[in-house]
């Protein structure tokens, strides 16, 4: 059985969901009897209600695993004390596999979520477990938190209009996934996994009013106005200042990849963005 952390989260359900098809059997950690029910509902087989920091809810969601995907909070100063505590607990248990959801270049000390994964990473090097890092790049799914202001014309981002990423579709990502949890062949191995194409905030605008049939311009959101929106919606202040710190860092660097790892382990082109586009156009998925 494999043990999916994180499993309610919009990464875990699109897992959880093509490990579903797989007819694998997987055991869900969730924050809720809310979320319980719902990854009942997508295929898991259990669901543990817990929280991730909490010692004793992690050596019983392990008990009886042979698997463990790992996903941590979103953004927690807890990552690497939560990472070394599972995988100490998977040491104990003989776990045949841990495969690690981390992030493209953990290694910008600029950016500190992907210092604290590339901390765990270093944890699994040494822990003589069989392991499998994955390094997703920016979802393109992130797109449609903002979606109602783009349809109003408008799709606005904390960083320069020419900033470069290799978004990547979270379905892609999560076919490897399963790919990587249910067959052989992958033990000991990083995999990049970067979208096709390393667009500009521009074209990613205009790329969307083709989508939409409606112009879309990129606008260029100041740090300071996006931080007091952030403020107002709740969001917590450590959080707020790794994404500032994330901002700069795209805003000087970008952030891009290469897309031949997972055109290999996909068996096939990676999804472009408009294709995404397309694809969400079509089920009715925009939010």
């Amino acid at each position: 059985m494999i043990l999916l952390t994180g499993a309610a989260g919009k990464t875990g359900t699109t897992i959880l969901k093509y490990l579903a098809q797989k007819g694998a059997k997987v055991r869900c950690l969730v924050r809720s009897q809310t979320q319980a029910e719902e990854v009942i509902s997508l295929g898991c087989s259990e669901a543990v209600v817990g929280d991730l920091t909490n010692h004793e809810t992690l050596s019983k969601a392990i008990i009886g695993i042979d698997r463990i995907y790992y996903i941590a909070p979103n953004i927690s100063p807890d990552e690497l004390s939560i990472g070394k505590d599972i995988i100490q607990l998977a040491q104990l248990q003989k776990i045949n596999r841990f495969v690690y959801h981390s992030v493209l270049h953990p290694q910008i000390e600029a950016m500190p979520h992907h210092w604290q994964k590339m901390r765990v990473e270093e944890a699994l090097f040494t822990s003589g477990l069989e392991f499998t890092i994955l390094q997703p790049c920016a979802y393109m799914q992130n797109i449609l938190a903002g979606w109602q202001n783009i349809l109003k014309g408008q799709y606005s981002f904390p960083y320069n209009s020419s900033t470069r990423i290799n978004i990547v579709d979270l379905e892609d990502v999560a076919k490897v996934a399963a790919k990587v949890l249910t067959e052989t062949g992958h033990s000991n191995a990083i995999y990049e996994l970067a979208g096709p194409e390393p667009l500009t905030q521009k074209e990613i605008a205009n790329l969307i009013g083709l989508s939409i049939n409606k112009p879309v311009q990129a606008v260029e959101q100041s740090r300071t106005e996006w931080e007091n929106t952030a403020t107002a919606s709740g969001m917590n202040e450590n959080h707020i200042k790794v994404l500032i710190k994330m901002f700069e860092y795209y805003d000087k660097f970008g952030f891009v990849g290469n897309s031949s790892i997972l055109e290999f382990l996909l068996g096939e082109k990676p999804t472009t963005f408009t294709q995404f586009l397309a694809r969400i156009s079509n089920s009715g998925d925009e939010r």
